[in-house]
């Protein structure tokens, strides 16, 4: 067997519209922190103690064409873990009245007969976000 040569994620990069209402999404609806700024890049980086996420302002919002996950190739969406089914219906409760933010669909088991359960949405700028318990 090989040894893997990586160790997890160090950050992911997200190309957002709006680099504020992006930033919002993460600080003010999930509780996450800004560890950092370049206003020069522009972008700004926004953590939960366990995940660091670069988010990048694309160059032309007005001129830029959404992801279609049927069609392109990119990231599918980013899948962000909770501890318990608790805690996703807090983050469900909240993320479905933030402002911007469209409803994939609610929580339920992510297959048949699964104790995992997840739901998916779209933060503000459309880049869908998937909430998941952790198995237990």
């Amino acid at each position: 067997m090989t040894s893997s040569l990586t160790c997890g994620i160090h950050h992911l990069g997200l190309a957002v519209p709006d680099l504020d209402e992006a930033e919002r999404f993460f600080v003010e609806g999930l509780g996450w922190s800004v560890v950092g700024r370049r206003p020069d890049y522009p972008a700004a980086f926004v953590s939960d103690g366990a995940i660091l996420l670069t988010l990048w302002r694309i160059a032309n919002p007005a001129s830029a064409v959404a992801f279609d996950r049927r069609t392109n190739v990119g990231l599918h969406h980013l899948a962000l873990a909770v501890t318990d089914e608790a805690a996703l219906m807090t983050v469900f409760d909240r993320v479905s009245q933030y402002p911007g933010v469209e409803i994939e669909f609610a929580p339920e088991p992510n297959r048949p007969g699964a104790s995992t359960l997840h739901f998916i949405c779209s933060m503000p700028g459309g880049i869908r976000v998937e909430f998941a318990t952790l198995n237990t």
